[in-house]
């Protein structure tokens, strides 16, 4: 399953020479993975009633060429692959007229409780976001796994 969504570059997404500011792209993402979930039915807020809170665990992103001052620009998201730790969002961003690259990124998250500790599976209600999204299941790299929850713990 794939999502993809327009928004226009804003003043307030920019630096002082018009070109986006590199944090800006994160916010884009992040919003894309949420409507991903959203897609699936399941909203982030109703998650964090139930304890599971999904930060961000590791971040590969590959910066390709800038956009600018209102440039319309696409984000896709989709959600790639998942372990019984975490699920891994496949996202790219795009320029809409031209279908120039601009980013590319691969967004590793966890589940973890409120208090900050792991689950130590994804909860039932997360994999039925991976399961609807039609994401493959893959073996955890278990030599990384204690890389990437060190901070989850």
């Amino acid at each position: 399953m794939e999502h993809a969504f327009k928004q226009k570059v804003f003043y307030c997404d920019t630096d002082a020479y018009g070109v986006v500011w590199h944090g800006t792209y994160l916010r884009w993402l992040e919003m894309g993975r949420v409507f991903v979930c959203e897609k699936t039915g399941v909203k982030l807020s109703e998650l964090e009633n139930m304890d599971i809170v999904m930060p961000v665990a590791q971040l590969d992103i590959k910066y390709k060429q800038s956009a600018r001052l209102d440039d319309e620009i696409i984000i896709e998201t989709e959600i790639s692959e998942y372990n019984k730790v975490s699920m891994t969002f496949n996202q790219r961003i795009i320029n809409a007229d031209t279908k120039k690259l601009y980013i590319s990124a691969t967004v590793k998250v966890v589940a973890i409780h409120k208090d900050g500790t792991l689950y130590r599976s994804l909860p039932e209600q997360v994999l039925n976001i991976v399961r609807l999204s039609g994401a493959k299941f893959t073996a955890p790299d278990l030599n990384n796994l204690n890389r990437i929850t060190a901070g989850c713990l």
